[in-house]
């Protein structure tokens, strides 16, 4: 595979959500425990190098909408791709074409996880992003001239980092456009028992115009496992894709 093996993890809701009120609740609390040591735990069930999510879910769990630092006399950087931590065993993998997150040093803790961060830009990330992201020695990739190539993105994390699993954790449009384009392998939910009822809240998928459409898709399920009271975590792989030109 000329990829790595993706699996989508995801916690949601009874009504199908990724954020909301119902992470706050005594069951949605246990549920992301649940969630956590699943993929990131002292035994977790997935061993994988690295997780990728898109600009919002970035700025909403990491960089909480802080605006870069950059330097609009910044010298001219070298052109294509950057690559300051090939090593590090794990990596924060953030969408983020126009080069837009508030970055301020190059890893960020989840719980108890480190990870080195690599910003995926297109070509319209402006050359003073660039510079902040290497005076903070964070790697990035350009991959498109407009928007992301998935395709080209996956084949450069897989040979620049090392990365043979990779989880992608959200936010519902870019779950949704990669499981369209045939790059994701395995869909894990844990559904915490719990729902608010918002409709003012993402969906573990969602289409957006340019990049993803209502055709459907199909999963087989692999297993269903009761974690506890608080949580039910299912594994589906994804049924195979027809591409449609």
């Amino acid at each position: 595979m000329k990829r790595p093996y993706i699996f989508c993890h995801m916690l949601v809701s009874m009504d199908g959500k990724i954020m909301g009120n119902y992470m706050d609740t005594p069951q949605g609390i246990k549920a992301q425990e649940v969630f956590y040591d699943i993929a990131f735990g002292e035994k977790p069930y997935y061993h994988h190098q690295g997780w990728l999510s898109g600009r919002v879910t970035t700025d909403d769990n990491f960089t909480f909408y802080k605006k870069p630092r950059i330097d609009e006399n910044a010298e001219k950087v070298a052109e294509g791709d950057y690559i300051a931590n090939a090593h590090a065993g794990m990596y924060y993998v953030s969408i983020d074409p126009n080069g837009r997150l508030g970055w301020e040093k190059d890893t960020l803790m989840y719980e108890d996880t480190r990870a080195h961060v690599i910003e995926i830009l297109t070509a319209k990330a402006g050359n003073a992003y660039k510079a902040l992201l290497r005076k903070l020695h964070i790697s990035y990739l350009i991959v498109g001239e407009d928007q992301i190539d998935f395709e080209v993105m996956l084949a450069k994390l897989k040979e620049s980092f090392h990365i043979e699993t990779l989880m992608l954790g959200g936010g519902g449009v870019l779950n949704w456009s990669l499981i369209q384009q045939g790059l994701c392998d395995e869909v894990s939910l844990v559904v915490a028992s719990a729902a608010d009822g918002s409709n003012q809240t993402p969906t573990l998928f969602e289409m957006r115009e340019n990049f993803s459409n209502d055709r459907p898709i199909e999963f087989a399920l692999q297993e269903a496992t009761i974690m506890d009271e608080a949580a039910l975590w299912l594994r589906y792989k994804v049924k195979e894709v027809k591409r449609h030109e």
